[in-house]
C-alpha cells in the first residue's frame, strides 16, 4: 500500500510540468485505492456507531482504573491490619 502514494506523487509532478507548458489547468487527483475507498464508506456508515464504540470502551477504561484503585487500596488495609495484629 506504501507504493500507491509514490505513484500518486509521480502523476501529480508530471501533470504539474504539462501544466506549466499550456494554458488548460489540469487537475491532479489520484484514483483511491479500493481500501481508501473502504474507509470511506466505513466512516459513513459507522460515524455514530464508532462515536458510541470510543465512549464505551473509554468508560471502560476508567472502569478499570477505579477498581484498580480499588484493589490496591484493600491490599494496603489488610497488610495494615494484618501488620496489627501480629505486633498486638
Amino acid at each position: 500500500m506504501q507504493a500507491a502514494p509514490v505513484r500518486a506523487t509521480q502523476v501529480r509532478t508530471t501533470q504539474v510540468r504539462t501544466t506549466a507548458t499550456t494554458s488548460a489547468p489540469v487537475r491532479a487527483t489520484a484514483i483511491p485505492s479500493v481500501a481508501d475507498a473502504l474507509r470511506a464508506v466505513e466512516s459513513l456508515l459507522l460515524s455514530g456507531g464508532q462515536r458510541t464504540a470510543r465512549r464505551n470502551a473509554w468508560t471502560s477504561v476508567l472502569e478499570d482504573r477505579r477498581r484498580a484503585k480499588d484493589r490496591v487500596e484493600a491490599l494496603r488495609v489488610l497488610e495494615e491490619a494484618g501488620t496489627a495484629t501480629r505486633t498486638s
